[in-house]
């Protein structure tokens, strides 16, 4: 594995050995992850390198068959999307989970509503709506305004302020520029960085280089199910992520390896 030094830093979330089965597939095995408070980590890797898996493992979705997950300290079983919730683990999947047909308010404390007396405090809500757009720097017109009537960028704005609710210390986001204009990337992207300086630890799963390279401190590629290689951000290059991601570095490495033993070989063998 490809490894450039990183700053020492104590984990908020740390993965070990994480292994998962499912059958005669293999999908992680000895897979590590550290994530630190006010840092972003990118993970990347092909189809089928098991970011999902992994991320499902973090967020409760999966058990692991093997490993160990530290979080704030101290070894934990995540037994599922709940347990990680009360934890401080909060997750925005690709596909955001949003009810078009509610308002901002409605959609960020859907299932969770404040109540006063019995009945549901909207007063309460909308202004903890606007308290957590405001710490996001958010660009929302109105709280009150249908999902059905933002934009895409707008959309992950409200997902990721969701995710907020319970003060989780560590937030996955999954793909959260896909299938975004460049303006609406830019504004997921100063999300991304809003979350950093509140310091939160970020795992940010993307297939997006220059988005990587953008926002992230770390870069953790995995191929196959196993960490293929980490890079400070500032000290890596795209054809050095995409070689890592596509196993061409190993191919170079063994190719070296190859022609340093053939030629050592040609010098110390027969005529």
């Amino acid at each position: 594995m490809t490894t450039a030094a990183a700053p020492v830093r104590e984990s908020v979330l740390s993965l070990t050995g994480i292994n998962k089965r499912f059958g005669a597939v293999q999908a992680l095995t000895d897979v590590h992850l550290d994530v630190a408070a006010g840092e972003v980590v990118a993970l990347v890797g092909d189809n089928g390198a098991g970011k999902s898996t992994l991320v499902k493992v973090i967020s409760g979705v999966y058990q692991p068959d093997e490993g160990d997950i530290t979080f704030a300290g101290r070894k934990v079983t995540v037994g599922g999307p709940s347990e990680a919730q009360a934890l401080g683990i909060a997750t925005v999947f690709q596909d955001l989970a949003l009810c078009d047909n509610l308002d901002v308010v409605a959609n960020l404390f859907l299932g969770q509503e404040k109540r006063r007396g019995g009945l549901i405090d909207e007063v309460e809500m909308e202004k903890e709506s606007w308290r957590l757009l405001r710490t996001l720097s958010a660009k929302i017109p109105s709280v009150r305004i249908p999902i059905a009537g933002l934009s895409g960028g707008q959309r992950q704005t409200v997902a990721i302020a969701r995710s907020l609710i319970g003060n989780p210390k560590v937030v996955m986001l999954d793909e959260p520029t896909a299938a975004l204009g460049v303006a609406q990337t830019a504004e997921v992207l100063n999300l991304v960085e809003r979350l950093r300086e509140n310091g939160l630890g970020v795992i940010l799963i993307s297939h997006n280089m220059a988005d990587v390279q953008a926002v992230s401190d770390r870069i953790a590629v995995l191929r196959l199910g196993r960490n293929a290689a980490e890079f400070v951000t500032k000290e890596t290059s795209t054809a050095e992520l995409v070689a890592a991601i596509t196993g061409a570095s190993d191919n170079v490495v063994t190719a070296r390896a190859a022609r340093t033993g053939a030629a050592d070989g040609s010098k110390g063998g027969p005529a």
